[in-house]
């Protein structure tokens, strides 16, 4: 395994089987692989992939991920949305494309790989950036979310803009600070939409730099005290991009994790 951690953003991977659109615009798509296996179909996964929000960082760099998903045996759509720095991403583009995509993705899925997926709500696995979006998802339209794995999630924006995470990314997304657009914060920040009345897990390494861990630390304990359904894994040693890794060491802690969110 390499000792640079953001080598899994450029790691090659197998093509995906199928791409479908959920929208019009260029970036309302979704990759899809079929699972590995003969097996009955299963409930899809939806990876929603991070990068801060940012134009320049897209659902390639799932790719590792979504494969290994998928030689688990799981039906895989790696999702992409309009991000800032794109005619229509940030606010509320970028909200509303993971929420329209998460809702028509399972009937997509299942008309592209036939007897494969079934027409449950997803769970939906996201990183970082696509974390929040994930919770979101879940918290704006919760029949249409099976369950949400959060992978280092930017769980709370108005902590995020405080802390200038990624050099004003969340500003980017919403159009200003807390003070500036107040409305925009009540609406898209994770810690203002509790209780989650979707099953959730929460993975968060104690070497994050990206995405500090106090972040998930704060949105758990929120969370449970508003009475939803969290689960919280801190991981020793593991840095930000680990959890996307196939081969990283920590890549048990996310497969079992996902276990427990199809066991329901």
């Amino acid at each position: 395994m390499t000792t640079d951690p953001r080598a899994v953003l450029s790691r090659p991977s197998p093509p995906p089987d199928v791409t479908v659109r959920y929208g019009e615009q260029p970036d309302q798509v979704a990759d899809l692989r079929r699972p590995g296996g003969a097996g009955p179909a299963r409930r899809l996964v939806v990876v929603v992939h991070g990068g801060f929000w940012r134009a320049e960082y897209d659902r390639t760099h799932t790719g590792p991920l979504a494969a290994a998903l998928a030689d688990l045996g799981h039906p895989v759509a790696q999702l992409e949305y309009r991000r800032t720095g794109q005619p229509g991403g940030g606010w509320p583009g970028t909200l509303s494309d993971v929420v329209t995509g998460v809702a028509a993705l399972p009937a997509l899925a299942a008309g592209a790989l036939p007897g494969r997926v079934t027409a449950d709500p997803p769970v939906l696995v996201g990183h970082s950036a696509g974390g929040h979006l994930a919770l979101y998802a879940a918290a704006h339209a919760p029949a249409t979310v099976g369950g949400v794995l959060a992978l280092a999630p930017v769980a709370d924006l108005a902590e995020a803009y405080r802390r200038d995470l990624d050099g004003g990314a969340v500003a980017a997304l919403l159009g200003g600070g807390p003070a500036d657009v107040p409305d925009r914060y009540a609406a898209a920040d994770p810690l203002t939409r509790l209780p989650l009345r979707t099953r959730t897990v929460v993975l968060h390494g104690t070497l994050d730099q990206q995405v500090p861990v106090e972040l998930s630390r704060g949105y758990v304990a929120a969370a449970t005290a508003a009475g939803s359904t969290v689960t919280f894994v801190e991981l020793p040693r593991c840095e930000h991009f680990g959890l996307i890794d196939p081969e990283s060491p920590h890549w048990p802690h996310v497969t079992s994790a996902l276990r427990s969110l199809h066991n329901d």
